[in-house]
C-alpha cells in the first residue's frame, strides 16, 4: 500500500521554569535575588530528505513531543534549552494545519525545513524582576507551554512527467520499457494501484517518469482511484497522455481525461501534452491511427502513435518529451511558509462566558498563557497575574458580566474565585 497521506499530533516542549531564590552565603547578609531563567523548550521540524519515500512511518506512529527546557538555578544559572525534535518527511509533502487547513509548508528540496509548533521560552527568575522600588521579589515565572497542533501531511510525488491516461491504455508497460522501473502489469483495469516512479536516460540528461493510476469518469471527485492519485500530477512539468489504440473510441477517452485533470486542478490543463496512442502493433488501433491523428492535430497537440509492448517508436516519445522539458523556463523554487509566531490582535483577544453553575469562563491565548506561567503559590506572581488582567481589560470585562466577590473564575485549565 502507498502511503501518502498522514495526520500527525505535535507538541513543543514547555519553557523550563524560573527560579525564585536569594543569594545565601556567609557575611553577605543581603545577597539579593539570584533565581535564574528556565530554559527553552524544543521545537518541532519537519525535515524533508530523500531517505524516505512515503509516509508509512506516520501509520506506526502519530505523536510526537519535543522535550521540555530546564529549571533555572540558583546564583543565576540559566536552565539548559531542550534539543529541537526534527522529524524527516519525504520530499514532496505538503503540510497543512489540520484544523484550519492553512498551508504551512511545501517541502520539495532536500534539507527543507519548517517548524510546525515552537517551544515555549523559558520562565524568568526572580532575578529580572528586581528593580529599585523591589530589590528582594518573591516571583518568577513558569515556562511558557509549548504549542501543539494536529497536522495534515499529503505526499505529492516529485517527478518531471506524468503518463496519464485511461484504465489499461498501457502506461505501466511504457514506463517498465523505457525505464528501470518494475511495476505490476496485467491485460485488465486498475492493475496500477499506486504510483510507479522510473528514471530515464536521453542523452545526458535523466528525467523522471510518473505512472499515474487510469483516470476514469467523476475522478475528480474520487470515483475509481481519482482523488487518492491525481495529486500526484500536479507536480509534473509535461504530461503524456497515452491513448488505448484498442479501445472503442480513443478520443472519448481523451476528452474524458482531460476533463477531470482541468476539474480536478485547472493548472493540469495548461501542461504541455505529447499525445500517444499505443498499441499500434494492434490492426485496429493501426486503422484508427489517422483520424485520431487528425483530431489532435487540428486541436493543436503533438501527437506520436507507439506500441509500448513492441517497443516501437517508444524512444523517440522520449526523445520528443526531453526536449519539451528543456525548453521549459526554470521553475521558482518552492519556499516554505514557516508559521510566524507573533504577539498579534488574536493574542490579545478574549472571551468570556457563564457557565450552567454561574461561573465564569475567561478563554483566550495571552491570557490562558499568561495563567499557565504563573506561580500561584508565590503572592507576588498572583499580583502581577491580577494587573495583566487589568492590563488586557479582562477585570473591566468581567465587573461589567456581573463578576461578585466569591464567584468562581476559570482561566484555561486554572480555577480561581473572585476578590475585591
Amino acid at each position: 500500500m502507498f502511503f501518502d497521506e498522514a495526520r500527525i499530533y505535535v507538541k513543543a516542549g514547555d519553557g523550563g521554569a524560573g527560579m525564585s531564590h536569594f543569594r545565601r552565603e556567609k557575611y553577605v547578609p543581603r545577597g539579593g535575588p539570584d533565581g535564574g531563567d528556565g530554559g527553552k523548550g524544543g521545537d518541532v521540524i519537519l525535515v524533508a530528505t530523500p531517505r524516505v519515500n512515503t509516509l508509512v512511518a506516520f501509520s506506526r506512529k502519530q505523536r510526537f513531543i519535543a522535550e521540555n527546557g530546564g529549571r533555572g538555578g540558583s546564583s543565576n544559572k540559566t536552565g539548559a534549552s531542550a534539543p529541537d525534535l526534527r522529524i524527516e518527511v519525504p520530499l514532496g509533502t505538503v503540510v497543512r494545519d489540520a484544523e484550519t487547513g492553512d498551508l504551512l509548508a511545501d517541502l520539495t528540496r532536500p534539507g527543507q525545513a519548517v517548524i510546525v509548533a515552537k517551544g515555549g521560552r523559558g520562565g524568568r527568575g526572580n532575578a529580572r524582576f528586581a528593580t529599585s522600588t523591589n530589590q528582594a521579589p518573591r516571583m518568577a515565572e513558569k515556562g511558557e507551554p509549548g504549542t501543539a497542533r494536529t497536522l495534515a501531511l499529503e505526499l505529492k510525488l516529485i517527478a518531471d512527467v506524468g503518463i496519464v491516461g485511461v484504465p489499461n491504455a498501457g502506461k505501466s508497460t511504457l514506463l517498465s520499457v523505457v525505464s528501470n522501473a518494475k511495476p505490476k502489469i496485467a491485460p485488465y483495469p486498475f492493475t496500477t494501484l499506486e504510483p510507479n516512479l522510473g528514471v530515464v536516460l536521453v542523452g545526458d540528461r535523466d528525467m523522471v517518469l510518473a505512472d499515474i493510476p487510469g483516470l476514469v469518469e467523476g475522478a475528480h471527485l474520487g470515483v475509481g482511484l481519482g482523488h487518492a492519485f491525481l495529486r500526484h500530477v500536479q507536480r509534473t512539468r509535461v504530461l503524456i497522455h497515452l491513448l488505448d489504440g484498442a479501445a472503442e473510441n480513443p478520443l472519448a477517452d481523451f476528452n474524458q481525461v482531460n476533463a477531470e485533470l482541468a476539474l480536478f486542478d485547472e493548472k493540469l490543463a495548461q501542461k504541455p501534452q505529447v499525445v500517444a496512442l499505443n498499441k499500434m502493433d494492434l490492426p485496429e488501433a493501426q486503422a484508427k491511427w489517422p483520424a485520431v491523428e487528425a483530431v489532435l492535430k487540428e486541436r493543436g497537440y503533438e501527437t506520436m502513435s507507439i506500441s509500448a509492448a513492441a517497443q516501437i517508436r517508444t524512444q523517440e516519445l522520449m526523445n520528443r518529451v526531453a526536449a519539451i522539458l528543456s525548453a521549459l523556463p526554470e521553475e521558482a523554487p518552492e519556499v516554505a511558509q514557516t508559521p510566524v509566531y507573533s504577539l498579534g490582535e488574536d493574542d490579545l483577544a478574549f472571551r468570556i462566558t457563564r457557565g450552567d453553575d454561574g461561573s465564569y469562563h475567561v478563554t483566550g491565548e495571552r491570557i490562558e498563557r499568561a495563567a499557565a506561567m504563573t506561580y500561584w503559590e508565590l503572592d507576588e506572581s498572583a499580583e502581577r497575574f491580577q494587573r495583566i488582567l487589568a492590563a488586557l481589560g479582562i477585570t473591566e470585562a468581567l465587573e461589567k458580566a456581573g463578576v461578585q466577590p466569591g464567584d468562581t473564575v476559570y482561566i484555561g485549565d486554572f480555577e480561581l474565585e473572585w476578590g475585591e
